[in-house]
C-alpha cells in the first residue's frame, strides 16, 4: 500500500511541532469556618387593625328613621349628629308627662292645705288624731305622686333626646346598612364609629415565643417590664406597603388560649393622617436579637426529604455529610443552626448540591 505524499508531509509537520494541550485542574469549593455571632431576626405576625374606640351605633328608642346626616367613610367629631328618628310620639309623651306633673303638683298643694288645717284643728282639740294622721298620709301620697310624675317627665325628655343620635367619639363612619324611612329599634345596628386617632393591631403571639417566655420565668407582675422592653413594630399592609409610623406593644394577655396555645397582643400605632382603618389586615414585623448563634448561608444546606445536610470539610480536604437542625432567619439568605455544627467547623459554603460523601473539595493552587 502506497502512502500519499500529503500524508507524509502532514506527519512530518506534526512531528516537528510541539502542540501544548490544556491541562485539567481541579478547583476548590468555596468554604467557610463556622463561628458564633449575633443576628437580628424579623418575627412576623398576622394582624388586624382596630380603632382605639370602635363604637357600634344603635338607637335607644324605636321609630322611623327620618334623616341620615353622615356618609360612609366620613370623619366626624364627638357630639356630631348622625341620625334622626321621628320624634313626634316622644314629644307627645313628654307633653303628657308634663301635664300629669302639673296635676300631681295641684293634688299635693290640696293635700298640704288639708293637712295643715287638720293640724291646727287638732291642736284646738276640734278633730281627732285619726283625722290628722289620715290627712298627713294623704299629703305624703301626693308628694310621692309628684316625684313619680317628675321622673316620668325626665324619662320622656330623655327618650325625646334619644331621637337624635350623636357620635360618642371622634372617628370615621363605617358601613351604614339602613336608609331613610326604615323602621329601627334598639336591636338595629345603624353604623360603627371607629376612633382612628390611634389604631390597634391585634395579633396572636406564637406558641414558641410563649414557651420561651415561660422558660425565662416571666411572671404576671413583670409583664409591664417585658412589654416596655419589646422593640418597635412595623405594620406591612397586604399589598406590601410599609406603614411609615412605628408602633409599640401596649398589651399582652396573661392567659394562654387553650385552643391555639397563643397570647393575644396589641400594638398601638399613631394615625395622624387617617390612613389606617378598622378591619385592615396585614403583618406585624418585630425585630428580635438572637445572640451567640451559628449562622450559615442557605446555599450550604442540602434538603433531602425531611433532613437538612451540611458538608463538613475534614482535615484531609474531603467532605462528610452531617445532619443539622436549622431555623429560618427571615432574610432569605441565611439559616441559624441549632444543632449539628460547632464553632470552628469548616463547611462547604457554596455548591453543596454538587458534593458527594468523601469527595475531595479543597485542592492546592495550580503552579503559575
Amino acid at each position: 500500500m502506497k502512502t500519499s505524499k500529503w500524508t507524509l508531509m502532514l506527519s512530518v509537520a506534526l512531528a516537528s511541532c510541539a502542540v501544548d494541550m490544556p491541562k485539567q485542574t481541579d478547583s476548590s469549593f468555596e468554604t467557610l469556618t463556622v463561628k458564633k455571632s449575633d443576628i437580628e431576626l424579623p418575627y412576623r405576625f398576622s394582624a388586624r387593625m382596630k380603632g382605639q374606640n370602635d363604637v357600634t351605633i344603635t338607637p335607644q328608642v324605636s321609630g322611623q328613621l327620618t334623616r341620615i346626616n353622615v356618609t360612609e367613610g366620613q370623619q366626624v367629631k364627638k357630639g356630631q349628629t348622625l341620625f334622626v328618628i321621628d320624634s313626634r310620639n316622644a314629644q307627645l309623651e313628654l307633653e303628657a308627662a308634663q301635664a300629669n306633673l302639673q296635676a300631681a303638683l295641684a293634688q299635693e298643694n290640696s293635700a298640704l292645705l288639708e293637712y295643715e288645717s287638720n293640724k291646727n284643728l287638732y291642736e284646738k282639740k276640734i278633730v281627732s288624731s285619726y283625722m290628722l294622721n289620715n290627712s298627713e298620709n294623704l299629703y305624703k301620697q301626693a308628694k310621692a305622686a309628684v316625684a313619680q310624675a317628675r321622673a316620668a317627665v325626665n324619662r320622656a325628655r330623655v327618650n325625646l333626646g334619644f331621637c337624635t343620635i350623636t357620635a360618642p367619639v371622634s372617628g370615621v363612619i363605617g358601613e351604614i346598612p339602613v336608609r331613610t324611612g326604615d323602621q329601627v329599634s334598639p336591636l338595629t345596628e345603624l353604623t360603627m364609629v371607629s376612633g382612628n386617632t390611634t389604631m390597634y393591631a391585634e395579633f396572636s403571639v406564637t406558641e414558641a415565643i410563649v414557651e420561651a417566655m415561660v422558660q425565662n420565668g416571666v411572671k404576671a407582675a413583670e409583664m409591664d417590664r417585658l412589654i416596655a422592653s419589646l422593640p418597635e413594630a412595623t405594620f406591612v399592609m397586604k399589598n406590601g406597603t410599609e406603614y411609615p409610623h412605628k408602633g409599640r406593644v401596649v398589651s399582652l394577655t396573661g392567659v394562654v388560649n387553650d385552643a391555639t396555645g397563643s397570647l393575644t397582643s396589641k400594638v398601638s400605632f399613631p394615625n395622624p393622617d387617617g390612613h389606617l382603618y378598622s378591619g385592615i389586615q396585614g403583618t406585624i414585623v418585630m425585630p428580635f436579637a438572637e445572640k451567640d448563634v451559628i449562622v450559615i448561608p442557605q446555599n450550604a444546606v442540602v434538603r433531602l426529604q425531611d433532613k437538612s445536610i451540611v458538608y463538613k470539610v475534614k482535615p484531609d480536604s474531603t467532605a462528610t455529610a452531617v445532619d443539622v437542625v436549622t431555623e429560618d432567619t427571615g432574610n432569605g439568605k441565611d439559616f441559624i443552626v441549632t444543632s449539628g455544627l460547632s464553632a470552628g467547623d469548616k463547611i462547604v459554603a457554596s455548591g453543596a448540591n454538587n458534593v458527594s460523601e468523601g469527595q475531595k473539595v479543597l485542592f492546592p493552587e495550580a503552579a503559575k
